[in-house]
């Protein structure tokens, strides 16, 4: 039977002569080993496979065809990878780009939907400035104008935009502007607002003008 152990023990301490081929040594050193000779050369037979790079672990080495094979494999990976990534970019800049010119574009046409609403009632005024003009009557003018004011009050509403009611509530600097105080002529409208300068106004529930008050102090 094959004793690995004391072959092993032999062959660290066998010399090693320059040009000396591997079954040379192990022949030397047979007379050392127990066993017959056909396990001795199986044993040599499979050191003679051992991989010769120390550095490198493994026992089998890849050939040249192989090697190229592996790097073009990577290669084609690195090339699907680097293309989607350009795809990528180009769609997100694509993106920036429609969003940018989008949101100008709804910048310039915000009120739009309103002017458009408001046309009507800039015809009604452009007729009511013709009468005016060519009228005496007073009265009928006078109702012109108001249903030129009506109709824009309700098409302002329509919209959204309501009026904001000031006159003998408490002051409120959420909501309030105030531009002097006078004497309260009641002591019930003290710090109360007393007189309406400019009127504030709420945009679906939002202000968006501040009422300028007189308060009472």
């Amino acid at each position: 039977m094959f004793d690995y152990r004391t072959f092993a023990h032999n062959f660290l301490k066998c010399p090693y002569k320059k040009g000396e081929g591997f079954n040379t040594i192990i022949m030397e050193q047979k007379v050392k080993v127990t066993g017959d000779d056909q396990s001795i050369s199986e044993a040599a037979q499979g050191f003679e496979d051992i991989n010769s790079d120390s550095d490198i672990p493994g026992n089998t080495h890849l050939t040249n065809d192989e090697e190229e094979n592996v790097v073009d494999k990577i290669q084609a990976e690195l090339d699907e990878q680097k293309d989607k990534y350009i795809r990528l970019f180009a769609e997100f800049d694509n993106y920036k780009r429609r969003s940018a010119k989008e949101r100008i574009e709804l910048i310039q046409t915000a009120g739009k939907e309103v002017i458009t609403s408001l046309l009507d009632v800039l015809d009604d005024s452009e007729r009511a400035e013709k009468q005016l003009q060519t009228s005496n009557d007073l009265e009928q003018i006078k109702k012109g104008i108001e249903l030129v004011f009506g109709k824009l009050r309700s098409t302002l509403q329509a919209r959204g935009l309501k009026a904001m009611e000031s006159i003998n509530t408490n002051f409120d600097v959420e909501k309030h502007e105030a531009i002097t105080e006078i004497p309260a002529p009641d002591t019930n409208l003290k710090d109360k607002v007393i007189d309406e300068v400019q009127k504030g106004y709420y945009l679906n529930d939002k202000i968006i003008r501040f009422a300028k008050v007189v308060v009472g102090k």
